[in-house]
């Protein structure tokens, strides 16, 4: 990464009602991917339509590559793709392209090439030709990504750009996503599908009730604590509470193994090196340490963990 793409400081909407974000202060690279997450309701499209000049924040400023957020200038630099899209339904899809292309000044040339291919890398091919009326929701959000890159943008705002697909469409949209990234775009990816988040950012910021928890690498915020399951025989209950006692560590009962006379536990650490000593101590209290492995933690895992036990504002923003 040469500069910044994105940047916002103390970026807030108050809408008077508790709903919106505040004091949200992110920067994102050139050529990055970056995850927006965050519950429903917790404030994510707000600051979405607040960096691409859709609403007007109550404080703070932000950056599109340099130019003030809701200026011309920084509309230049990106395409968008909405939670809530439509497109006119009399209209082609081949049509809907060339009415946003002429919205963002493509040459009438570039856009006469630029539209088969787009046409084709999402997937929507021949069909173009047919009119919107005709499409399936899923293929009308393939047409919104087509729309957000017909100007062939540096930056992608994307939210929620797969909700609508069915499996083989999200693997199709992972991998657009991918060659993308690949061609340097910046990507800024709202999205509830936390397996394509992990596969494709760079970085993660989780939103909750309209603040950032945690901002932060995605093997960062993976890899917080380590985490190891254990399977031993000769277990007892109240030997979970001298290990976690003995150990200084959260060791936690799963559950009963496959083999009815051994269980599964599992323990945080704060270094792999750890492990060693909470093998010793199992085998000191008479255990049989049948197997060891290290959990691999999922982003949604994280997600889940991140937000228990906090407030939700529920599904409306």
């Amino acid at each position: 990464m040469t500069g910044l793409a994105i940047t916002a400081h103390e970026l807030t909407k108050d809408y008077g009602n508790g709903r919106g974000c505040r004091s949200i202060t992110i920067t994102v690279g050139e050529g990055e991917a970056f995850g927006f997450l965050g519950p429903n309701g917790a404030g994510k499209s707000t600051f979405v339509k607040m960096l691409v000049g859709l609403i007007r924040q109550t404080e703070g400023h932000g950056t599109i590559c340099g130019h003030p957020i809701g200026s011309l200038e920084a509309r230049r630099h990106f395409g968008y793709l909405p939670e809530l899209y439509r497109y006119q339904e009399w209209l082609s899809g081949e049509e809907v392209l060339q009415l946003h292309a002429r919205l963002c000044d493509v040459e009438a040339s570039e856009a006469k090439r630029r539209i088969p291919e787009l046409l084709d890398l999402v997937g929507l091919g021949l069909r173009g030709k047919d009119r919107v009326k005709m499409y399936s929701k899923g293929m009308q959000q393939r047409l919104g990504l087509a729309c957000a890159l017909v100007n062939d943008p540096p930056i992608v705002f994307l939210d929620e750009p797969a909700s609508a697909l069915d499996p083989l469409g999200r693997r199709d949209v992972r991998e657009l996503l991918r060659l993308m990234k690949a061609q340097g775009k910046t990507i800024f990816l709202n999205s509830h599908l936390l397996e394509d988040v992990e596969l494709l950012c760079d970085r993660v910021a989780l939103l909750n009730n309209g603040q950032i928890l945690q901002v932060g690498s995605v093997a960062d915020v993976l890899h917080e604590t380590s985490r190891w399951h254990l399977r031993v025989g000769g277990f007892a209950p109240f030997l979970l509470a001298w290990l976690q006692e003995a150990s200084g560590l959260t060791v936690r009962l799963l559950e009963m193994a496959a083999e009815e006379d051994s269980v599964w536990l599992e323990a945080e650490l704060e270094d792999d090196e750890q492990i060693g000593w909470l093998n010793a101590l199992v085998i000191e209290q008479g255990m049989t340490l049948y197997e060891v492995k290290k959990a691999k933690t999922k982003l949604d895992e994280w997600f889940v963990s991140s937000v228990a036990g906090r407030s939700h504002r529920g599904e409306r923003e």
